[in-house]
């Protein structure tokens, strides 16, 4: 391994590297890459990223794909868990393309320097709407699948936040005080559902991913909706895309238990919604009993997450 190489958290045989970028109003700016070898020498790799409040902790999910041949690699975007520096505004930007430079240099870091030339990419939440983004606008030739877990593809909650002069008035503060804050609710019982700490199955740094998420400011959500109107423009994704949701969404503050069984961040009707926007080729599937995260659902029901996975890759994509 190249000296750059460190042991990561996950501890061996995780790798880690840090990507260093141009600096920004806040100054210097890192990405991380993470990187998990596999024994079968095929040139297939995939790279993950995160959603929001979110980094890469998710070693079963790592080990599955290695364990079918796929070097894997996950990405922790600027602000976001291993690339949190102390001087910034965490998983903050104005602009989705920003994300761009960290993917572009994870690319070229998996496919010129590592040496492989049939690559999946794989993003959960907001992760899946900005990866899209950035293959709809790079087109990299060495893509072969994207594989998106409860893709965040339009916003959530009552219509009137979607209507046109909503709309509008989000833009303009988006553009005037971008660092506004956005009052919200949040709901901790998925946190809890899911980390040790809480008798979840999950442990994960909660100073990377806390239970009361992270602020949300007025620049930030411009970006989102913007994102969204993207896809909802339609993309272009070239290679074969699975979008993977639960079957229901539910509202943890007043069922409990939803959070074991349902989304809870979501609303899986507007993903199952928009799916066919980002490609030509995208199977959409529900998977009942999915949490947020799907791959951090309850054993027996990440056992079926895995087995579509499993179908989908055979059938379209190997």
């Amino acid at each position: 391994m190249p000296a750059a190489f460190e042991t990561d958290v996950l501890g061996r045989p995780y790798r880690v590297e840090t990507i260093d970028l141009p600096d920004d109003s806040e100054g210097p700016v890192v990405a991380t890459l993470v990187h998990k070898p596999t024994r079968k020498r095929a040139g297939r790799a995939v790279l993950h990223v995160h959603g929001f409040a979110d980094y890469f902790f998710h070693r079963e999910y790592a080990e599955w794909w290695t364990a079918r041949g796929y070097t894997f690699y996950a990405l922790d975007l600027r602000k976001y868990g291993r690339s949190i520096l102390d001087h910034q505004t965490p998983n903050y930007t104005e602009d989705l393309a920003d994300y761009y430079l960290e993917i572009d240099a994870a690319w070229q870091r998996i496919t010129e320097r590592d040496g492989h030339t049939s690559v999946a990419v794989s993003a959960h939440s907001t992760g899946g709407l900005t990866l899209p983004l950035w293959v709809n606008d790079r087109r990299p030739d060495e893509l072969s699948a994207m594989v998106l877990n409860s893709p965040w593809l339009d916003l959530q909650g009552s219509g009137w936040l979607r209507n046109p002069a909503a709309r509008a008035a989000l833009n303009q503060l988006g553009v005037r005080q971008p660092r506004r804050l956005i009052p919200r609710n949040v709901d901790t019982s998925y946190g809890r559902a899911l980390h040790t700490s809480h008798g979840g199955e999950f442990d994960y740094d909660l100073a990377w991913k806390p239970l009361e998420s992270w602020p949300v400011y007025a620049g930030w959500l411009r970006a989102i909706r913007a994102g969204h109107d993207r896809v909802h423009a339609g993309l272009d994704v070239s290679a074969p895309v699975l979008v993977l949701s639960s079957t229901v969404s539910a509202s943890a503050a007043v069922d409990p238990d939803a959070v074991n069984r349902a989304d809870v961040v979501l609303d899986v009707q507007q993903i199952r919604r928009w799916a066919s926007s980002l490609g030509s080729h995208v199977t959409s599937i529900a998977i009942d009993g999915g949490r947020h995260d799907l791959v951090l659902s309850v054993p027996e029901v990440r056992a079926r997450v895995y087995a579509e996975l499993d179908r989908w890759l055979a059938t379209y994509v190997e």
